[in-house]
């Protein structure tokens, strides 16, 4: 069997056995190059380097070098490092295939920010800040329930942003909202918890989560002042109380006193799926749900509308009852967010960094919000409250369906998505979901006009 060998200086692999000799030596580096281990271009160990780690003569590889350089293998020049001269066969990967859903031109797909905007130079300084304040035993194997300097400064942040009532040991850091929802499913479950009600519409993806980590997942009406409470009869919801997902009403403030109510006297859990309420422009932001019943309500942030979903960073801030059965699920899950991004976030809000880009995003959003209304047709009625990064528009009863409008829009590359596929049950009304935020700020202007033209060929 063949020994293998690296050498010092520039690291390479060869198979060579010190018993072939020069030729052999010769035979194992045109197989490095024919195989594309040494790539084309690439420097060689110096003579001296390669002769040391396979102790040989010197002269030795610089024979095996002149001869290759004769063979067209490898490239000599007076005064610089010997290099390879040809490519070897690669090996072939499988053709790369298509995406499903390529980007489109025009992106009004809701849920996303605008990731041009993502202040890349604070978030630069915030890092490089953690990285020289933070001692090295942070980098290793962190608590399950994440680093304790975002924990200490979210419980501050959340008190004063949202109303949060929270404490860093009932926090928890997820690595993103579907993980979050995971491993609080995953812990109802453990509990004993084994039924899961969500608003009827609400994104799918999550309610298959859910159901994934054991839960039974029925679902509850939404109206125009949020989730019927009246009729909720499980041991735990899912409600986005402050903007609705994806109908954008508000829960009303007579329902949220009975929600609490009901949660506290019943014993069940409510999970405030807070996604955007940083986002209102018409008023000062509504508070969380979760002041008004702490432990009853567990209250779930995230970065990824405010900042960018490639971070993998929300939370939850825990009833004390949840802690310990959700730090559990969490060392189950095996997932965890990036330290560094823990810390680099937690800089981003001690510096006042945080607020100052939700602020200006919050006046970018509120300003492409108005100037789609005001572009729109009088056919299509807008509904929801002015917040949050999209709009859904309702189709007129008597009009196109919503397969017509997705149509009209996909013929003009406009990334949208339409109402349907949230409902839990069939027959419901159709409508278009606008994300107003995804799109760079350069292109908005264009966006706009092409879902216009789109919507007025088919309500024309």
């Amino acid at each position: 069997m063949a020994d293998s060998w690296s050498s010092s200086g520039i690291d390479v692999h060869l198979d060579w056995l010190p018993s072939t000799g020069r030729s052999g030596l010769a035979a194992a580096i045109r197989a490095a190059i024919r195989e594309g281990r040494w790539q084309a271009g690439a420097p060689v160990p110096s003579t001296r380097s390669l002769a040391h780690d396979l102790g040989v003569a010197r002269g030795t590889v610089t024979r095996v070098y002149a001869d290759l350089a004769a063979e067209g293998y490898l490239r000599t020049a007076q005064g610089a490092p010997t290099r390879v001269a040809t490519a070897g066969s690669l090996p072939q990967s499988a053709p790369r295939q298509a995406p499903r859903d390529p980007a489109p031109r025009w992106d009004l797909r809701p849920g996303r920010p605008d990731l041009t905007a993502f202040p890349r130079q604070a978030w630069i300084t915030a890092t490089r800040r953690a990285l020289l304040r933070t001692p090295a035993a942070a980098f290793g194997y962190e608590s399950e329930l994440g680093a304790p300097e975002l924990r200490a400064t979210l419980a501050g942040y959340l008190a004063r942003a949202r109303g949060v009532v929270a404490d860093p040991a009932r926090i928890v850091v997820c690595h993103g909202y579907s993980h979050a929802i995971a491993v609080l499913s995953r812990a109802l479950s453990e509990l004993g918890t084994g039924e899961m009600a969500f608003e009827n519409p609400s994104l799918a993806m999550y309610r298959s989560i859910a159901a994934a980590q054991g839960q039974r997942v029925v679902g509850v009406p939404v109206d125009e002042h949020g989730l019927d409470v009246s009729a909720l009869d499980s041991p735990a919801v899912v409600v986005t109380a402050a903007h609705q997902y994806p109908t954008g009403v508000t829960l009303a403030p007579p329902r949220r006193a009975a929600l609490t109510r009901w949660a506290t006297e019943s014993g069940a859990f409510v999970l405030e799926d807070d996604y955007d309420g940083e986002f209102r422009f018409d008023r000062q932001q509504v508070g969380a749900l979760q002041a008004l019943a702490p432990e009853r309500v567990v209250y779930a942030g995230t970065a990824s509308k405010t900042l960018a979903p490639a971070l993998r960073l929300a939370w939850l801030v825990l009833p004390r009852t949840l802690v310990e059965p959700v730090r559990a699920a969490m060392a189950d899950s095996g997932s965890r967010p990036a330290v560094l991004n823990q810390l680099a976030l937690a800089e981003l809000i001690d510096s006042g960094a945080y607020d100052r880009h939700v602020r200006r995003s919050r006046a970018e959003y509120r300003s492409r919000r108005a100037r789609l209304l005001a572009a729109l047709p009088d056919s299509v009625r807008p509904q929801g409250i002015a917040a949050g990064l999209h709009l859904l528009l309702i189709l007129p009863p008597d009009g196109p369906s919503e397969a017509t409008a997705l149509a009209a829009c996909r013929r003009r590359a406009i990334g949208i998505e339409g109402l349907d596929g949230y409902w839990m049950d069939a027959g419901r009304p159709g409508g278009l979901i606008v994300g107003y935020a995804a799109t760079p700020k350069h292109a908005f202007t264009g966006a706009t006009q092409t879902l216009v033209e789109a919507l007025w060929e088919i309500t024309a």
